[in-house]
């Protein structure tokens, strides 16, 4: 029995769960990911970061149920500064994408919000990614997909960390 997790089955080797094979898997499946949302954003007339700005909004913020996206979250969220963050919502907010809601009891804050409209369009179109997952999913018995969720959890943590901690040039 294999107690490190080093080896062919674990390890940095170019084994089926190696680092080396998990590393072209995930670049590809983001390679895919990456084209989808920039047929998206071209059918839309946006910037691939506004399709980015998008999906932030409609996530809210990370690690607090039901928080709405504010421009400030936005714009550390993605990394950008805050002139390139109103472009982005101008952008979005002229295509008809999102709305801007001040609040109510602090009329300095803006909540991002996407407009109803805008989520049929992104729907309609992101349907075939959405049936192509749920195809991938149904390969798969629960246990299965219980860890590759609890995976891609991890992973995501591990990229946030990454973010958190990696200086900024």
């Amino acid at each position: 029995m294999r107690t490190t997790d080093e080896g062919p089955d674990r390890g940095t080797d170019g084994g089926p769960t190696g680092l080396q094979s998990f590393a072209v898997l995930l670049r590809r499946m983001n390679s895919e990911f990456n084209r989808i949302t920039h047929e998206f954003a071209q059918s839309q007339g946006l910037h691939p970061t506004d399709v980015q700005a998008l999906v932030a909004i409609l996530d809210g913020v990370p690690g607090e149920e039901g928080g709405a996206m504010t421009p400030g979250r936005l714009r550390e969220q993605l990394d950008l500064t805050s002139g390139a963050v109103t472009a982005c919502l101008d952008r979005l907010e002229r295509a008809g994408h999102i709305r801007r809601v001040r609040d109510s009891s602090d009329r300095r804050v803006v909540h991002l919000h996407y407009a109803a409209p805008a989520k049929h369009v992104a729907r309609d179109f992101f349907r075939p990614l959405a049936a192509g997952t749920e195809a991938a999913r149904r390969r798969f018995d629960e246990n299965e997909l219980r860890v590759v969720v609890r995976f891609l959890e991890t992973m995501n943590d591990e990229l946030g960390q990454l973010r958190r901690t990696e200086p900024r040039p």
